[in-house]
Parts: C-alpha cells; structure tokens; sequence
C-alpha cells in the first residue's frame, strides 16, 4: 500500500513539469498564412467629414517634393524638365519654387508686352511724336507722360505684391522677406477680364504652361532686340531691311546722306 502511494505520488509531480498536451484554440492575435480581410467602410458613417489633405489644392496644384519643381507645370518635349543651372534642384524650399515661379511668370508677361511694343511702337506713330528705335522713344517722352508711366507701374506692382506676398513683419525680418503666401499660386493674380482661365485642373496646367513657353521665348526675343538696337541703333523693321541689301549685293548706305552711316 505504501509502495502504490509513492508511485502515486511520483506520477503526479512528473506530470506537473510535463508539457500540457491541450492546444488553444487560435486568436485574432495569431498571425495565419491566410490574412482575412475586413471591411470597415461600410461602419464609418457617411455623415462625418473626412480629413482634409496635409496641404490644398491650388488650381488643381497640390506641392510634390518628391516631383521635379514641386510639380508645377512647365516643361515640354523634347527637352522634358530642363534645369541645367539647378534652380530647383533638390533641397529648394517650396517658397523659393514658388518665387523664382513668379519671377520668370511676371518676366515672360512683360517680355510678351514689350516684344508686341517693339514692332508697334516703331511701325505706328506715337502721341506724342515718338520716332526712331524703340530703345529711344523712352526718352522721347514729356516729364507728365513719364511721371504717369512710373506711377501706374508703381501701383500694379504694390497691387501685385498685397495680393501674393506675405505682408512684411519688421520685427523679424526672416520671418517674411522675400515669402509668397501659402494659399498663392504665382502669377495667379486674379485678373481675367476676357474669362480665359480654365476651371479644369488639367486644362489650366495646359494654358500655364503654354504662357511659360510663350513668356521663356518672350525673353529671349526682347534681349535680343534690346540689345540689337543697342548695337546698331536701328529699328527692327530698319534693321532687317539694312541686312536684306547686304546679303542681296546692294548698297545700304545708298541714301544716306554725306557723313552718316546710319540711316
């Protein structure tokens, strides 16, 4: 009796260090070869509002760091995104993209006004007598018609600058010099008087980019008559008419008269 107690006794704290044999039954913790897959859409009620985007669209626009000049639109085949002189190279801030966007937006209008203002002013008579090259006509102009110039370009650019800059903090200058709003797309100034801005994001891309094309050649056009006059004091038309009795044999200095090459 005493033997079958002790055996008794033995078995029991052997199986007490033994490995349980009962299996659990699997949990939701578990990780299974076969992931199921639920769908929660359906107990989100449709009433409340999802989260807006980290930053908003502007003009279909939304800033892409991880995109050439932050994905603003621009480039074109052949050359695709063109930056040989790195000014949106990895590492520009957004607000400088979007200042040196501006820049270049502002140039080409202008560089479009003053291509058209080249062959206009040279080829129709001025109010005010303006004759010649049209890098002279400038100082062909009355000290009032002069003065009325200067203060009319002095307003559209203080008017350009409320509308898309940050208003300037004197405390702390680098806080806000030189900084675009952040709800600003450059250029984007609001006025469209003949409704040609498009509502569609893709469209409106488009016609940006057709003005930046426009405005990039602009530039190099008016530079290029600027610095043409410059050299030879001479109108476009009068310039190319010279150059046509060059290359054609004939004398350009026929009717000029004694002691003047330019005429």
């Amino acid at each position: 009796m005493m033997k079958l107690a002790i055996l008794s006794t033995t078995i029991a704290v052997t199986a007490a260090f033994a490995p349980s044999a009962t299996y659990s039954s699997k949990s939701a913790l578990h990780s299974t070869p076969e992931e199921t897959v639920v769908d929660t859409s359906a107990d989100i009620p449709a009433d409340i509002p999802q989260p807006a985007p980290a930053v908003a669209a502007i003009n279909g626009w939304v800033p892409d760091e991880t995109k050439p000049c932050y994905g603003l639109p621009g480039a074109v085949a052949p050359t695709g995104y063109f930056d040989p002189l790195g000014f949106a190279q990895s590492g520009i801030t957004l607000n400088e993209i979007k200042r040196n966007r501006e820049a270049e937006v502002m140039h080409g209008r202008v560089a479009m006004l003053a291509t058209v203002g080249y062959f206009a002013g040279e080829a129709i008579p001025g109010p005010f007598g303006l004759t010649g090259p049209a890098n002279d006509q400038l100082a062909q102009l009355p000290w009032p018609a002069l003065s009325l110039l200067t203060v009319a370009i002095g307003s559209a650019e203080i008017r350009r600058a409320q509308i898309g800059w940050v208003e300037p903090d004197f405390g702390n200058w680098s806080k806000t010099l030189w900084k675009l709003r952040e709800n600003y797309y450059p250029g984007d100034l609001g006025f469209d008087p003949l409704g040609l801005k498009p509502t569609d994001p893709v469209k409106f891309a488009d016609m940006q980019t057709r003005e930046l094309q426009n405005g990039r050649l602009a530039m190099i056009g008016a530079a290029g008559m600027c610095a043409q006059e410059i050299f030879n004091h001479r109108s476009i038309i009068g310039t190319i008419d010279f150059y046509s009795k060059v290359f054609s044999g004939a004398d350009p200095y026929q009717n000029c008269g004694e002691g003047f090459n330019i005429c």
